[in-house]
């Protein structure tokens, strides 16, 4: 058995190596660069005390919860460690290994993971040159698919698609084929630019819209997503629910974040604010980025590789060249200006050619 003094070491170490909630440099997962809000923190201290209990066989409480907050019926939600744990749901539910799954090029990481953990065969259609789904080469390579993933916005170039343009997409996906709607950055988009999603699951039964904690409300370390659809299709996937696999303190932060609306609102407009700020920066630099609608800033592949100018900083780089730069604060942007301007040689750039 080990000493105490190792048993305490042990704990020192683990307790080292929780990330800083706040890190100015961190800027590769798109994290929100805000510690969870006060009343949210003070739920979760509240939770930890009763964490010597199960929490709820299945999640009935949080799932009604959120259905009331969306608009649909409790049975149309399904509940997962993060987004991605609903996803992976959705692939164990309606997908066979060899099925195709079709994905934009570059997209969210976890994607050829999820395709490769399900034995799928992933089909990737490439962005347009202004970072925006081909919808034409997608439908047509729906054809044959099992699954489609259309992320809106889409990461990594935060660009949105119009609700037009995704309706239309939707008529030319064959209703056995199933479409995850990704929004986990929905909560950075404009009013006037959200799809009336429960209204889409009612036209298109074969629509899983996925959702998460993980970003706007800064729950990222809790693993808390969701998934809504049809009431047909989500009760295949609530049949895989996991039994306590929603840890006890979920339903408090998620109710927490519900009643703190207004202090979130602040929190996301000061994002949103700091990415016009850096994406208008970065133009007067001659520095393209694409149109985000998320909380990050994606800079296509420039005349110097841009693994060169952010050397300093945790930045997603991408095998084509490009780099996606999560929003911080104003400590963060002006690293990354910094960084731009002391590399005067590299800094025209834009997808399709030099700007």
């Amino acid at each position: 058995m080990p000493s105490l003094a190792q048993a305490s070491r042990a704990a020192v170490d683990a307790l080292g190596a929780l990330p800083n909630a706040i890190d100015p440099f961190a800027l590769s997962l798109n994290e929100n660069p805000f510690p969870p809000l006060p009343a949210v923190r003070a739920a979760l201290i509240h939770a930890v005390d009763a964490a010597n209990r199960y929490p709820e066989f299945l999640p009935e409480s949080m799932r009604t919860m959120i259905a009331r907050h969306i608009g649909v019926g409790a049975e149309q939600v399904v509940l997962g460690a993060g987004a991605t744990g609903v996803v992976m749901q959705v692939l164990q539910a309606v997908t066979e290994p060899g099925d195709r799954i079709v994905l934009a090029s570059p997209t969210f990481d976890g994607y050829p993971i999820f395709a490769r953990i399900a034995r799928l065969a992933p089909v990737s259609v490439p962005l347009d040159e202004r970072g925006h789904h081909d919808f034409a080469a997608m439908a047509q390579a729906a054809a044959g698919a099992r699954v489609v993933v259309v992320c809106r916005p889409h990461n990594p170039t935060g660009t949105l698609e119009s609700i037009a343009d995704v309706e239309r997409f939707m008529t030319r996906i064959p209703a056995d084929t199933i479409v995850l709607l990704d929004e986990a950055y929905i909560e950075f988009v404009a009013p006037d630019y959200r799809i009336d999603c429960p209204d889409l699951v009612r036209h298109f039964p074969n629509v899983v819209v996925l959702r998460t904690f993980s970003k706007a409300y800064g729950l990222a370390g809790l693993r808390i997503g969701y998934g809504f659809g049809s009431p047909q299709l989500t009760e295949t996937l609530w049949s895989m629910q996991l039994p306590f696999g929603m840890d006890i303190t979920s339903a408090v932060a998620v109710a927490a974040s519900y009643n703190a609306e207004e202090q979130l609102q602040q929190r996301i407009s000061r994002i949103v604010s700091e990415r016009d700020y850096l994406r208008r920066r970065l133009s007067t630099m001659g520095v393209y980025s694409t149109d985000s609608h998320a909380n990050f800033v994606y800079l296509p592949p420039a005349s110097r590789p841009w693994r060169e100018v952010f050397t300093g900083l945790l930045v997603r780089h991408y095998a084509d060249g490009g780099v996606r730069i999560t929003v911080g604060g104003r400590v963060a942007t002006q690293a990354v200006l910094h960084a731009v301007n002391d590399s005067s040689a590299c800094c025209v750039s834009g997808i399709g050619g030099v700007r």
